[in-house]
């Protein structure tokens, strides 16, 4: 399983929508426009991702050429998945690695942040990409967040590309559009992604303990343990105890 997956389960199950209504089209269509603004005004390749219909919406800028395709500019073109496969596959295999694992942070870094104010905060990466000659060029990638207008979920997830600028120079770095203040997202933030008790089963399952033994040591049930589990593979957007613990690994929790 790779780490797309893993993001992909959490996206994809969170709770987008009330059980009265559906996320505005009139809203998505807004965004749309945005994204499309994007692409035109900086020449980027913006992608609109819709979490609740796991679909994406791609706007290729003047950038695209650099990237090496041929696409109409500000065009719309509609893809049936969160991701799209045809800009991952240029990034060099070691950012696209690193390029997930800060989207893990952000995702949790946004969730925990009010709702009138994530809004105010974007990811901004520096990642190698494949031009059309087949050569790696730095890019600059940001990352936005739009919530859900009926639910306290992310609804919208909006990636732009750009040629990289030497005024950039952090690698991944967390930036308030409103007060310009920038952070990197690193150990002290993924402590907070699970809980105490959640990071204590996880030590215990790492060490090869079973969810019986694991209820016996710290004197709970084994429904207890089971629940954590299940929050432990969700938070981590993984699906089984093994990726579980190597995802935590790789963001210091463990």
């Amino acid at each position: 399983m790779n780490i797309v997956d893993e993001l992909n389960s959490r996206f994809l199950t969170q709770s987008l929508a009330s059980k009265d209504g559906g996320l505005s089209a009139a809203e998505l269509d807004k965004y749309k426009k945005i994204a499309s603004g994007y692409a035109e005004m900086e020449n980027a390749v913006a992608v609109l991702s819709d979490m609740h219909a796991n679909v994406s919406y791609v706007y290729y800028g003047q950038f695209s050429k650099t990237l090496g395709w041929r696409c109409i500019p500000a065009a719309e073109n509609r893809i049936d998945s969160i991701w799209e496969d045809g800009i991952l596959k240029l990034m060099h295999p070691d950012d696209l690695h690193e390029k997930y694992l800060q989207e893990l942070r952000f995702f949790h870094f946004v969730r925990r942040q009010p709702k009138m104010k994530r809004a105010d905060f974007y990811l901004a990466s520096k990642l190698r990409m494949k031009d059309g000659a087949g050569n790696y060029q730095f890019v600059l990638h940001r990352l936005f967040y739009v919530s859900s207008p009926v639910t306290n979920g992310l609804w919208l997830a909006l990636c732009v590309y750009t040629p990289w600028f030497p005024m950039f120079a952090g690698k991944s770095v967390v930036v308030n559009s409103v007060t310009g203040e920038v952070m990197e997202l690193g150990r002290r933030n993924d402590s907070q992604i699970l809980s105490y008790r959640e990071t204590q089963i996880l030590r215990l399952i790492a060490k090869g303990m079973m969810s019986k033994d694991i209820a016996l040591l710290l004197s709970i049930s084994i429904n207890t343990v089971s629940r954590h589990r299940q929050e432990i593979l969700r938070k981590l957007q993984v699906k089984s105890s093994i990726e579980a613990c190597r995802v935590a690994r790789e963001l210091g929790i463990i």
